[in-house]
């Protein structure tokens, strides 16, 4: 009997479409069933060849071999990976595989991981397309029964190749011609760039402004209202202080004319639904979540607890479909804290405009919402919450009445000057219950009430100071939103290029812009201050040093564009590949010519042992190392690693200094506690009877755990 076979990105989504599809047989890296094969990916299992592979001269980073252009890129088999990719090809091959069916993450990348395991194994039979946005049982069932022609997503893969090819060009060129023109690790490329760019625009614009004193009138009368001084264009600012004072005098102690009373009632909609970008802005202003971290989370909470839709989405609305499952979502989600108002809203009729339900501005995927599986609170880790929170919150807002209040205006006059004084009244409370609990008129700003015509003896009026402020320094949060939107840090002769870089998305992806500011930080060419990003010494000198083109959000915008338009089937993939050919010859052509130097500004006095030249010390959120000045050498050694072990005195995360045995816990507190000290504590603690599902629940916790060492070392208490 013939079969399909599908294939997952990963082994935990390649479990669940099993489960679904009945394949219950066990096989070394598959599952099996009477009508299907489901097997996995492993993520990528087939890459772009490296530049060795196509001229063992390129092993040796030297100026003299650039550009490297080949007329063709290769790919090849990941070995490490490679035992899974012979599983999958032999898979494919078999004779009672009659299709196959792409069931990896519905996006481009998603795309070109199975394209490239079909390609590479060379096998040419039908092609059919999974395509869903929640691994739920009946989000899989729903999707197998609606599959779409492996043809209609053609274009979608030749703008995934594209994409590579084109990183593949400029990336290791750029990176390779700096590196080697300057000796020093310089990485290059069309998104990381400009992001930096981004940062020095920014602090470019604090260090340039000069703040300016401003003053303000404030009238106080026995009420308790305080009234604002407005001129006729309803400027509250005086610049000048000699202005401020004589009005002061003027009008202090004297009556106050009520003119006018001015009651509005308004309604305030909730924000609307969260896409990857929104989503991460907030879990970074709220909990100080980096990118990755808030991505990390959602990729578990969409993946392994099935309770929230695809993450990498730059949607914020759903569509028509979604609308009829809405109720199932609600009960899903409407546990503990949400269960009253996930109640309430299971009740009513919904009206939902066109700012929540819009099928022609969703791309791939709809915004973040829950999905119809029920979740156990008690399972998420800390960072799954508190994602879970906002999803949910945002969710329930939405499909909230809006919030209702009387806007009260109230305008007197003094002399001849204006001022005014403003109050709300809540009407109702509506998509505000989710956030507010227990708001009440203590929430309220009321007015006294007062009546057009009355007048107020014996006014008092104080000056008011301030001082215009800087542009806020970016933290990651705003980055991702300026890299969505970076018209601002374009230059004025790049303008006319601002719609473009709209259409396109701004620079990256929702799935990669993460990635990018860890990469800027982790190669120390930003680094964070609190929650503040700043550019390093060696950033600066990058931005110098990297031709002009590959700085501005404009090149990425009209890569962006043109991929697009590949997808779209109109542009051809070659001609995109040939114009990027040319591009990588020039910026290389540039960086040779260029006539600069670099200096490292974190060399140590610490010499390498292996070349005897100088070490510099290189520190990120991971922790600290020495690394050798000489990239021919790149000899590292570790100082620490931040953990997330806790210190049994203050309970605050510990650093873990040294290699091997001698591996030692140090906390800010002073306490010192070695690896196998602190393996033994975590034992004894587990040993006073906590199951094992207490420990999983532990390891679940460790968000994000950089510590390897420990990781393992935890791991082992679970046998």
């Amino acid at each position: 009997m013939s079969k399909s076979l599908v294939l997952a990105e990963k082994p935990s989504v390649a479990r669940d479409i099993a489960r679904v599809l009945g394949c219950n047989k066990n096989g070394s890296g598959y599952l099996e069933g009477s009508k299907y094969i489901v097997t996995w990916a492993l993520g990528h299992l087939v890459t772009l060849a490296t530049p060795d592979m196509y001229d063992k001269k390129y092993k040796t980073w030297r100026m003299e071999d650039l550009p490297m252009v080949p007329k063709h890129l290769k790919t090849i088999v990941i070995q490490k990976t490679g035992k899974q990719f012979n599983t999958v090809k032999h898979l494919l091959n078999r004779n009672d595989v009659k299709d196959i069916i792409i069931a990896t993450d519905a996006g481009r990348e998603g795309e070109l991981v199975a394209r490239w395991i079909i390609e590479k194994a060379r096998v040419k039979k039908p092609v059919k397309r999974l395509w869903i946005s929640s691994v739920t049982d009946k989000a899989i069932r729903d999707g197998f029964k609606s599959l779409q022609p492996g043809k209609q997503y053609e274009n979608l893969y030749a703008s995934a190749v594209a994409r590579a090819e084109a990183d593949w060009y400029v990336g290791l060129n750029a990176t390779r011609a700096l590196t080697t023109k300057y000796n020093a690790q310089l990485s290059s490329g069309r998104v990381q760039t400009p992001t930096l760019g981004i940062i020095a625009t920014r602090e470019k614009e604090i260090r340039e402004f000069r703040p300016q004193t401003f003053y303000g009138l404030e009238l106080k009368n026995q009420t308790g209202t305080t009234f604002t001084w407005q001129d006729k264009q309803n400027n509250t600012r005086i610049f000048d202080k000699e202005k401020a004072e004589k009005l002061r005098t003027q009008l202090n102690n004297k009556r106050a004319t009520i003119i006018s009373v001015e009651k509005n009632h308004k309604k305030q909609f909730a924000p609307q639904l969260y896409d990857l970008t929104e989503l991460q802005r907030d879990a970074n202003r709220i909990f100080n979540f980096s990118g990755k971290q808030t991505l990390n989370a959602m990729q578990n909470l969409y993946e392994r607890h099935k309770v929230l839709t695809y993450p990498r989405t730059d949607s914020r609305v759903i569509t028509t479909d979604i609308v009829p499952t809405l109720k199932d979502r609600l009960e899903a989600c409407g546990v503990d804290e949400y269960a009253s108002v996930a109640r309430k809203l299971a009740q009513k009729k919904y009206k939902l405009a066109k700012s929540v339900v819009n099928n022609a501005q969703v791309s791939d995927h709809h915004a973040i919402i829950p999905t119809e599986e029920p979740v156990d609170l008690e399972v998420l880790g800390s960072n799954e919450r508190k994602i879970y929170d906002l999803v949910v919150k945002r969710f329930l807002a939405v499909l909230s009445d809006p919030h209702e209040y009387e806007e009260v205006r109230v305008h007197a006059e003094v002399e001849g000057e204006r001022f005014i004084a403003r109050g709300n009244t809540v009407v109702k409370l509506g998509w505000k219950e989710v956030y507010e609990r227990g708001m009440s008129a203590s929430h309220e700003d009321r007015l006294h009430p007062y009546k057009e015509g009355a007048e107020i003896a014996d006014v008092s009026v104080r000056i008011t100071e301030g001082e215009t402020k800087p542009p806020e320094r970016f933290t990651e949060g705003a980055l991702l939103k300026a890299m969505e939107n970076p018209a601002h840090y374009m230059a004025s002769n790049e303008k006319h290029l601002a719609k473009t870089l709209h259409q396109a998305g701004g620079i990256g992806t929702v799935a990669t812009r993460a990635d990018i500011i860890d990469k800027l930080i982790d190669g120390q060419y930003m680094e964070l201050r609190g929650k503040y990003l700043y550019l390093t010494q060696t950033g600066k000198q990058l931005l110098e040093l990297a031709p002009e083109d590959l700085r501005s959000p404009a090149l990425t915008a009209e890569w962006e564009q043109k991929l697009t338009q590949i997808e779209k089937g109109k542009l051809n993939r070659q001609q995109f590949i040939e114009e990027i050919k040319q591009y990588t010859e020039k910026i290389v052509r540039e960086i040779k010519q260029a006539d600069a130097t670099f200096k490292h500004d974190n060399l140590t006095g610490t010499k390498c042992p292996r070349c005897d030249g100088l070490m510099l010390e290189i520190e990120n959120r991971h922790g600290k190392m020495l690394r050798c000045k000489d990239r021919s050498c790149n000899y590292k050694k570790n100082i620490y690693k931040n953990s997330n072990a806790r210190c049994s005195n203050c309970k605050k995360r510990m650093k873990l200094y040294g290699e091997g045995e001698g591996q030692t816990f140090t906390c800010v507190c002073g306490h010192r506690e070695k690896l196998a000290t602190f393996q033994e504590r975590r034992k004894k603690e587990q040993d006073k009877r906590v199951s094992k599902k207490d420990i999983n629940k532990y390891m679940k916790k460790q968000d994000d755990f950089k510590n390897n060492a420990l990781a393992d070392a935890l791991a082992k208490l679970k046998k």
